[in-house]
């Protein structure tokens, strides 16, 4: 039942912004959403075994379709970018050594490390969809194990000026272990009530194994 609502919204969201690109749209989408249900407890995972549910069983959360329509801030991409980062991971990995380090930086509304052994830094840009003059304050949520950093941890917009901020954060492996993935999150927090959340997973490594990555 999931896709019938998510298209009703999508349809909603379009109507109101026309001009917003596919991305820009998920974005607003996830972003927004929340992660406690309707009675404000942590979302569930359903299964034999209950356990409070993460971001790969939730994604970005419970989609709320008004808080959609004006979030405040979105992660635009590309369409370029979408080519690039799947000719890069499809095809042969000769071909893909010069975009390596490229292939954390697609401006997706989340932010996932798989194999963090030292250290990692990602840049993400946003795109102001709200009143033109606005600050906006970062809040880290760090994944277990994980030091993370944001610079810069406030941006502001002002009237007439350029619509888009880029930032960049930081992940340090705090524990040296071979471990499974932990989760966090980062949210922007907008002098006008808005709230942008993007889910965090980072998974620390010590070395790679086949066992780990089949």
């Amino acid at each position: 039942m999931a896709c019938p609502h998510v298209s009703a919204i999508v349809a909603l969201l379009k109507s109101v912004h026309p001009d917003w690109s596919p991305a820009m749209i998920k974005s607003a989408i996830v972003s927004t959403a929340s992660v406690t249900d309707r009675f404000g407890m942590p979302i569930q995972a359903e299964g034999p075994q209950r356990k409070p549910a993460d971001p790969f069983d939730f994604g970005g959360g419970h989609i709320d379709p008004d808080l959609a329509v004006d979030p405040g801030l979105v992660y635009d991409i590309d369409p370029k970018e979408y080519i690039m980062f799947f000719n890069c991971t499809l095809g042969p990995k000769e071909a893909c050594l010069e975009f390596e380090d490229n292939l954390y930086q697609l401006n997706l509304r989340s932010s996932a490390i798989p194999n963090l052994k030292d250290s990692n830094t990602v840049w993400r840009t946003v795109t102001n969809v709200g009143p033109e003059k606005a600050t906006y304050q970062a809040k880290i949520e760090a994944p277990m194990g994980v030091r993370m950093s944001v610079e810069p941890s406030v941006i502001s917009f002002k009237k007439g000026g350029s619509r888009s901020a880029t930032f960049k954060v930081k992940f340090t492996a705090k524990q040296r272990v071979q471990g499974g993935y932990s989760f966090g999150s980062l949210t922007w927090f907008g002098n006008c009530a808005h709230s942008v959340r993007i889910p965090v997973a980072v998974r620390t490594v010590i070395q790679d194994f086949v066992a780990d990555t089949a």
